[in-house]
């Protein structure tokens, strides 16, 4: 349109200079016809000319895309601090849910080194490597070396969890007004999906939330150079990402019909592939891709029509799609966003492990920015419809999720936080860090999972469920989950029958814990 302006202009400026002889005078001090119906003299007409030039256009779009409303960052501040008050209590009750974040400790205690990212907790010489594709964990070494700890991860997670936050609030608030995108951020923030995450403890995929969130903010924005590089960042924190990255390079190429989200498409699927075939076999010490065997592609192959079934059969399910459904407000299926889903969800519902199935755990925090980033879009699609009703229909959008939210909080993670013993620090704490000070610096030490992430910082940790060579010492919790129902009584009778030939000593006995020393 702009140009369209310009060239009508300059015909009719020709127009007037090939033939002044038929301009009448013009009356004293005031403008010709000609410059009346050109508008030539008018300052109001040239200052809107100016404006409206594209260069004027991408300013004002740039200025939009750079201005920081103060809200949606006070917003993922709140949320981050809300997470790590969970975190730390947790971290206080001696609460480990898996032994994930002693991997995790152990990976970033190798980074803040130099060498690569051996893991004792997994084996002997394990490279974390050969287990996921998460080189962009390198991150953590930093922040590691600052603050030795197990909880400096799940603080980690919970910044990153907190700028997704800010980055789909500022995105609500500017596509959908201040209101309406602050309520959609704070949903965000107490979804069912990251609470879950939280809960779980340190993951690979907190570096994929906030990458997600600022890919899709710049995907909605037509800001084809973020997107692309936010989103090709996602094939370093995971493998399985790089599907995801795939159907997020073919949405964008579909939404600003850009051939660099092909080039996205592309890039996600070459990493895909090089990870799985090549550098995980090849850094694994069984040479293999350990997760090969979750999916069963020939079985689906052979029947399709019952792959389509079993995709969809499972009570965890259908918990987690009508879960995504009203945590999105249901008009999240209105944006093309909503198709960057459905990788996660695919290959989560086709393994046969059920625990990839439900809202529990970390899998669904992947999907939360691209359902609230899709919600915000779907409201704003039907907000511009020429239909009545259909507009009328995108107003139940927010106030959906945010009722949505709130209905299901007594149900979620946080609701402890509402109890005061969970402020309490465990009755074992003391007697746990006491024993932990008679381990030297340097020693190796076996242990259940609750204690290992305690204990990495100072020592080398094993797993006591693998085939490990005799340690320094041993622990024997008698409150800890990992040993079920083989706990044993006597720990020095244990260790001496699991390593035989060699001779412990038990060094503490106190409070459910027991810690013998091998003697040499």
């Amino acid at each position: 349109m702009t140009g369209d302006a310009g060239a009508d202009l300059t015909r009719s400026g020709s127009a007037a200079a090939s033939a002044p002889e038929r301009a009448p005078a013009a009356a004293p001090g005031g403008p010709t016809p000609a410059s009346r119906r050109r508008g030539a003299d008018s300052p109001d007409r040239t200052a809107r000319d100016r404006s409206s030039t594209p260069s004027s256009l991408r300013n004002r779009r740039a200025a939009a895309v750079l201005r920081q409303p103060p809200a949606a960052w006070l917003t993922g501040v709140a949320a981050a601090l809300l997470y790590t008050v969970f975190s730390v209590t947790q971290w206080n009750r001696l609460d480990a849910p898996s032994w994930d974040l002693g991997i995790f400790t152990q990976l970033a205690k190798a980074y803040a080194g130099p060498g690569a990212p051996i893991v004792p907790i997994k084996g002997e010489d394990f490279n974390l490597l050969g287990d996921h594709f998460h080189p962009l964990l390198v991150l953590l070494g930093p922040a590691y070396a600052l603050a030795p700890s197990g909880l400096t991860l799940l603080i980690v997670q919970n910044l990153l969890f907190g700028l997704s936050v800010a980055v789909v609030a500022r995105t609500g608030m500017r596509i959908l007004g201040s209101a309406a995108g602050l309520a959609v951020g704070i949903a965000y923030a107490l979804s069912w999906g990251l609470q879950s995450a939280v809960a779980a403890q340190f993951h690979e995929i907190a570096f994929a939330v906030p990458l997600l969130a600022l890919s899709l903010e710049a995907v909605l924005a037509r800001r084809v150079l973020p997107a692309v590089l936010w989103g090709g960042l996602l094939v370093f924190v995971k493998e399985d990402l790089g599907v995801t990255v795939v159907a997020l390079g073919l949405v964008l190429a579909w939404r600003l019909r850009s051939v660099a989200g092909l080039w996205l498409a592309a890039w996600g699927a070459l990493w895909l592939v090089l990870s799985v075939r090549v550098i995980l076999p090849a850094l694994n010490t069984a040479g293999q891709y350990d997760y090969a065997d979750r999916i069963d592609a020939g079985a689906m192959i052979a029947d399709p029509a019952g792959a389509v079934v079993g995709l969809l059969t499972g009570t965890a399910k259908h918990e987690t799609l009508l879960l995504l459904l009203l945590a999105g407000g249901v008009l999240f299926l209105r944006s093309p966003l909503g198709l960057v889903l459905l990788p996660t969800l695919l290959w989560r519902f086709a393994s046969g492990q059920e625990v990839y199935w439900g809202p529990e755990w970390h899998y669904s925090a992947v999907l939360m920015p691209v359902l609230f980033l899709g919600l915000v879009d779907g409201v704003h699609s039907l907000r511009t419809s020429r239909r009545r009703w259909v507009r009328s229909a995108a107003l139940l959008g927010v106030p959906t999720a945010v009722a949505a939210c709130l209905v299901l909080l007594p149900g979620r993670a946080f609701a402890v936080l509402a109890d005061p013993a969970t402020y309490r620090q465990s009755d074992r704490w003391g007697a746990a860090h006491r024993m932990m000070d008679l381990v030297p610096e340097g020693s190796t030490v076996e242990s259940g999972v609750v204690l290992m992430a305690y204990l990495v910082p100072e020592t080398r940790v094993y797993w006591l469920g693998n085939t490990n060579p005799p340690p320094d010492y041993l622990v024997v919790d008698a409150e800890d989950w990992s040993w079920g129902a083989t706990r044993p009584a006597d720990a020095e009778a244990h260790a001496e029958q699991r390593f035989p030939g060699t001779d412990y000593t038990v060094v503490f006995d106190e409070a459910g814990y027991q810690l013998v020393r091998l003697e040499r």
